[in-house]
């Protein structure tokens, strides 16, 4: 079909064959610790952490001994890996995916891939807030309707916001749609938004919590609120750094 045949060769704008590339890309992977959501035809997925990449050995990543979504994912017989490392997008095949119970040390293992996506995703500039305000997210936990939460926002762009998720509070995986959030950014900004939650990165051990990178969904472009929040930001980010030279 000529649909097929044009997606084909787009795809291989992305497509990344070279194991020197492959085993580079994997090693940032292991050194930057990012969730990785693996994913079946059948809409099931499963967050993990990779622990090990070894060509000639293969994948290694974290598991549980019992998990419904996992068991659901490994009947689907067919699972896709995707990771972020920052603005880039990391999607592979898992073949020969073996869950290996053994307690606290449960793990998947799977072949090493000899094929690899990589997509950069849509630059967008990001702000982080002033040290001064405490801008938050507020919604209700998707998976405890009963649970409202107010998150930090670490950053925000136009094309979405990340957000703080500490480690006591339960986890919310990527591909999960919030379709009420309310963003406070300051005293004279607050909006309401729907996000969808692309990646669930770890931060560091010291920060107790992870990186929720979400996308605006839905956003009306006319109003101006956002880019007057971000531009603002900036100018007076810059005010204070001029101040301390």
């Amino acid at each position: 079909m000529p649909g097929s045949r044009a997606a084909a060769a787009e795809l291989d704008d992305y497509r990344i064959t070279s194991s020197v590339e492959i085993q580079a890309l994997l090693k940032q992977l292991l050194d930057a610790r990012p969730m990785v959501t693996l994913s079946g035809p059948n809409g099931d997925s499963y967050t993990t952490l990779m622990w090990a990449a070894e060509d000639g050995r293969g994948l290694c990543f974290s598991a549980e001994d019992s998990d419904d979504r996992l068991d659901a994912l490994l009947e689907s017989g067919e699972i896709v890996a995707v990771a972020y490392l920052d603005s880039i997008k990391l999607q592979f095949d898992l073949d020969g995916v073996v869950h290996v119970k053994g307690g606290r040390h449960s793990a998947l293992n799977a072949q090493y891939p000899t094929v690899l996506y990589r997509f950069q995703r849509r630059a967008a500039f990001r702000v982080q807030p002033l040290a001064t305000k405490s801008p938050v997210a507020k919604f209700r936990h998707p998976a405890m309707p009963d649970m409202q939460l107010a998150l930090r926002v670490l950053d925000v762009s136009l094309s979405g916001v990340a957000l703080f998720l500490p480690d006591n509070v339960p986890m919310i995986a990527a591909g999960v749609k919030i379709g009420q959030c309310r963003l406070d950014l300051d005293d004279d900004t607050s909006m309401d938004v729907t996000v969808v939650i692309h990646h669930v990165t770890a931060i560091h051990p010291e920060s107790k919590g992870v990186r929720l990178g979400c996308e605006f969904v839905g956003m009306d472009w006319s109003d101006r609120t956002l880019q007057h929040y971000i531009n603002q930001t900036q100018k007076r980010r810059l005010a204070l750094q001029a101040d301390k030279r």
